[in-house]
């Protein structure tokens, strides 16, 4: 962006050099505030509100938000599409509350916390409706899974707006639904102008969204039918909504389920495996010799949808009878930049933390899973570090550069499940592979060159690992 021209446009010109002095850009210039205004120099109220006004332009408008600019339809379409409405609780409070100056940053900052949300599913900002944000999922671009898409950015939108600074915690309402509409036509006039949407969708996600208690996300039944399992959900009933003839069933999402792979959670029902004989015994045989102290590692790879979840789902249910512990990671394609995301959610899952759990009971629900291995502090510190727990008053805070971090916390990771697998035989579990993000695969790497000696360590030591 060329800041001195865009001074320019407004007659601003002198504040230049203080700009480009403070190495203010085009990526800096959004989060500008009064106070920062005030410290450059801009004493004038004049044209603090010029600036302030001009810089509020650059985030309101309604423009594709996803990583890259979206190729928007040249004209009106059907499509199938999955709507989110978000307002924020209590704005007319924080209207009397604030000057209207202060009260345009907190919203500013609201807006540019949701559209960053929506940006990272790859959805599309519509409009700002004053506390209002409509976005879309499915246009300009379509995925397979944008319902799931617009839930998983409803969930981070609670967090994000929940650490806007504000003297008042700032939370808001979701609603989401998905169906047919007519998207594209372009209505208004200037800086009005916007791409319509026509259909009952965004009426009933709009609707929805005033169900909602501060911080909940109801979806709609058609919704609910394409994100299947993957979440947590209370069914609400049928709702009477103004404007709708029938009832709408509605539904409270509670959060993900990490219980089931993306297999289990999208389908329904399995039909029986046919043709894979010869696989289902080597995986046998492979795990035959694990148990008798011969610690292997199988890679089952394939086009998608070729089988291979079902293959491993047909694999643990010939060993059901028997006795192990297996340890399941899965791979999410909107975690490839998260650093061990499959491991952090699989500690989560197994030390059964509650949303509202303080950093006191997590600690302890920690250490009770790991009791069985006499973990060191250190590797206590290690991991409360790796799920994000608060612990400077319980351990030593580690004195150590990232890399040497990095490596203590794989090594503590490998001595737990070599003390697991002592205890009794393991498999260990990573599903949709293709998705592990770099540091995880580092990790899994280690796993695997240890797998062959660890499994000899003793006579109860017995490991597998199976990767799809």
């Amino acid at each position: 962006m060329d800041i001195a021209s865009w001074l320019r446009q407004m007659g601003l010109e002198q504040y230049e050099p203080v700009f480009r002095a403070h190495a203010i850009d085009g990526s800096v210039l959004p989060s500008l505030t009064a106070e920062d205004l005030k410290d450059l120099g801009v004493e004038l109220v004049g044209h603090r509100r010029k600036l302030l006004d001009a810089i509020a332009a650059l985030h309101t408008a309604p423009t594709p938000v996803s990583g890259r600019q979206a190729t928007m339809p040249a004209g009106a379409e059907r499509r199938h599409l999955t709507v989110l409405f978000c307002d924020l609780v209590g704005s007319t409070a924080l209207a009397s509350s604030f000057d209207p100056e202060d009260l345009r940053e907190i919203i500013g900052a609201y807006h540019r916390r949701v559209a960053d949300c929506v940006a990272a599913f790859d959805g599309f900002v519509a409009k700002y409706m004053g506390d209002g944000v409509l976005a879309y999922f499915g246009y300009p671009q379509a995925h397979e899974d944008d319902a799931e898409r617009a839930v998983r950015s409803a969930l981070t939108v609670i967090t994000a707006v929940a650490q806007v600074a504000s003297p008042i915690p700032l939370r808001v309402r979701i609603g989401i639904a998905s169906g047919l509409v007519v998207v594209g036509d372009l209505v208004g006039t200037g800086e009005a102008q916007e791409r319509g949407i026509v259909g009952e969708t965004p009426n009933l996600a709009a609707r929805l969204q005033a169900l909602a208690e501060p911080n909940a996300i109801i979806v709609s039944d058609g919704t609910r039918r394409e994100i299947g399992a993957l979440f947590e959900v209370r069914d609400l009933g049928p709702q009477t909504l103004a404007g709708f003839a029938e009832p709408q069933r509605a539904w409270r999402i509670i959060g993900e389920d990490r219980e089931l792979s993306r297999f289990e959670a999208l389908r329904s029902g399995t039909t029986p495996l046919v043709g894979r004989d010869e696989e289902i015994a080597l995986l046998l045989r492979r795990w035959a010799r694990a148990r008798d102290g011969e610690g292997h590692a199988v890679l089952v790879a394939g086009e998608a949808g070729v089988g291979k979840s079902r293959l491993s789902a047909a694999f643990f249910e010939q060993i059901r009878e028997e006795q192990y512990l297996r340890l399941r990671h899965f791979c999410s394609p909107y975690h490839q930049d998260s650093a061990l995301h499959p491991i952090i959610v699989r500690l989560e899952r197994a030390t059964g933390f509650a949303p509202d759990d303080p950093p006191q009971r997590r600690l302890d629900r920690l250490e009770a899973l790991l009791a069985p291995t006499a973990p060191s502090t250190e590797e206590l510190a290690l991991f409360a570090e790796l799920l994000s727990i608060p612990a400077a008053n319980r351990y030593r805070p580690l004195d150590m550069t990232p890399q040497r971090r990095k490596e203590k916390t794989f090594e503590a990771w490998l001595r737990q499940i070599e003390c697991f697998a002592r205890q009794q035989p393991i498999i260990l579990l990573f599903e949709d592979l293709h998705w592990l993000d770099p540091s995880s695969g580092e990790l899994l790497c280690s796993s695997l060159r240890s797998a062959p000696t660890s499994s000899r360590a003793g006579p109860a030591s017995r490991r597998s690992q199976l990767c799809h």
